[in-house]
């Protein structure tokens, strides 16, 4: 079964998170970070209530390949690192954040956090979804 391609927004009083299954690496900052949030065996797994709006920030900033983000209520979306930053993980791929506007097949997306593939394998291209040898561990 292939994932959805728009992402899910999960609203709540003071954030909303959405989420890009296409762009989880499984890194598991989420669940570790703030478990009364973002729990895989509960339905929604993502619940922005679970804890204060700043906190759930600053867990979702904590998701490298920016399948998580969030919007506070009232306020703006999430504000891009300065400066930008770029590294490459031992297996190639290029780890961002920042403001930063990536060309994809569906056009031009802006983006504060990504993860790129390094080896051209992916099928989510240019985000890496670990289906190629860059994303080995």
């Amino acid at each position: 079964m292939s994932q959805p391609k728009e992402p899910k927004a999960y609203e709540a009083r003071e954030a909303t998170v959405t989420f890009e299954p296409r762009r989880c690496l499984h890194a598991a900052e989420c669940v570790r970070g703030l478990p009364q949030v973002f729990d895989l065996d509960r339905r929604p797994w993502v619940q922005p209530d679970g804890a204060a709006a700043d906190r759930v920030a600053e867990v979702v900033r904590r998701c490298p390949s920016g399948a998580l983000r969030y919007r506070l209520s009232g306020g703006p979306a999430e504000e891009p690192d300065r400066p930008t930053t770029v590294s490459r993980t031992h297996a190639g791929q290029l780890v961002m954040r920042g403001d930063l506007h990536i060309r994809t097949a569906q056009g031009d997306r802006h983006e504060t956090r990504v993860t790129l593939c390094g080896c051209g394998a992916s099928g989510n291209e240019p985000y890496c979804d670990h289906s190629g040898p860059c994303a080995e561990r």
